[in-house]
């Protein structure tokens, strides 16, 4: 195979025949946002290629609410080490069965080490197979090295390289479906701010809570832009109400419904939780819409990214080396540099398959100064 310089990694030669494409990719949101590069750079060097998500139901809701890319999208089943639940043999049968009706030409692993995402990609029967590995795991017809500390998008697009697809985009691209920008003003009514007024979105939760930033430091950088003009709107899914209520509060210095001591022309509170009212459509059309989002190493904040809106992101240094942003022109990043558990002293640096995590969950992130994080956010508003 002949190999270039052209791309990430090596770029080998592309496969004959692919016109039917799989990408396995599960979690969450922001999982999604990493592998998105891959899709154009699959089509670009398939021209007239399908390209099927193998996602979780949180994938398949974005896809009906922006334009990914994607064809289509098939919800994997409950399996180890691809998406978690109580399996159901049945399920998983039917699933492969499907799948290999499809007849696929090429399946692309971008599901991590592939330990178990590997051999469940094997099953698809697919004509061709690439993706990445660690020593452990099944080999793929083509197979990239797994190193944790690699920034993923990128990763994606080096396994895209081993089907012989050089980048298009090096980050994910997504616009929001028209019928649910629409549907914004209907759903938010007088919370969105009128045209002129700065928007800031918050999004205080993350799925691994040693990511979050404390409620008061999102509180204080809230009301620092209320007090400078801005509508804060606090976002997040039903599981996060209670946290969004928490960033208000601190905000306004009473209970969650209160204001900062100042009304908008339209008699709304400006900073106000819109937490579990959001559709994955409307949080796009939302995220879109905004000035600036600040947020934790979060979905929202990659699927803000992905819509072309500014970001300041509240990052654990790890993470920000395998899903931070990379140009600060229009995102800025904010660093933890704590190495170890601040309840137990374990070092937190070793992650990934390679060692276990301690039980503990307490913030890594919590030194990050309001100040600071408010001077950058004020910086990309006005």
């Amino acid at each position: 195979m002949e190999q270039t310089a052209t791309g990430i990694g090596p770029l080998l030669d592309r496969f004959d025949g692919v016109s039917r494409i799989a990408l396995l990719r599960g979690g969450g949101l922001g999982d999604l946002m990493f592998a998105l590069p891959a899709v154009p750079a699959l089509k670009a060097a398939y021209p007239g290629s399908t390209v099927t998500l193998l996602g979780t139901p949180v994938h398949e809701a974005l896809v009906s609410a922006a334009h990914t890319g994607f064809d289509d999208v098939m919800v994997l089943p409950v399996a180890e080490g691809v998406r978690p639940g109580h399996e159901d043999p049945a399920a998983m049968e039917s699933f492969f069965r499907a799948a290999r009706e499809r007849q696929f030409d090429l399946a692309v692993q971008l599901h991590g080490g592939g330990r178990f995402s590997n051999p469940f990609l094997l099953q698809l029967q697919a004509r061709h197979t690439v993706g990445s590995g660690t020593p452990d795991a099944a080999p793929l017809e083509r197979t990239l090295p797994y190193v944790y500390y690699q920034h993923e998008p990128l990763r994606s697009l080096e396994v895209a390289g081993l089907a012989g697809a050089p980048p298009v985009h090096l980050e994910a691209r997504l616009d929001p479906r028209a019928e649910f920008v629409a549907r914004l003003p209907e759903t938010l009514g007088a919370a969105l701010p009128p045209d002129g007024q700065p928007l800031l979105v918050l999004h205080p939760g993350a799925t691994d809570p040693r990511r979050h930033w404390p409620a008061g430091s999102f509180g204080a950088v809230a009301r620092a832009a209320a007090d400078d003009g801005a509508r804060v709107l606090v976002v997040g899914d039903h599981s996060e109400t209670g946290l969004a209520d928490a960033v208000v509060s601190a905000a306004v210095g009473r209970p969650a419904g209160g204001t900062t001591g100042r009304s908008t022309h339209s008699g709304e509170p400006p900073v106000a939780s819109v937490a579990g009212m959001l559709g994955l459509g409307e949080l796009a059309a939302l995220l879109a819409r905004a000035d600036v989002v600040l947020a934790n190493d979060s979905g929202p904040r990659h699927l803000a990214q992905a819509l072309g809106t500014p970001t300041v992101g509240i990052y654990w240094a790890g993470n920000a080396l395998t899903s931070g942003p990379l140009g600060r022109g229009r995102h800025r990043v904010h660093l933890s540099w704590v190495t170890n558990c601040p309840v137990c002293g374990a070092d937190v640096t070793q992650v990934g398959w390679t060692a276990p995590r301690c039980p503990h969950n307490g913030s890594l992130v919590a030194g990050i100064r309001p100040g600071d994080v408010y001077a950058d956010v004020r910086s990309l508003l006005h």
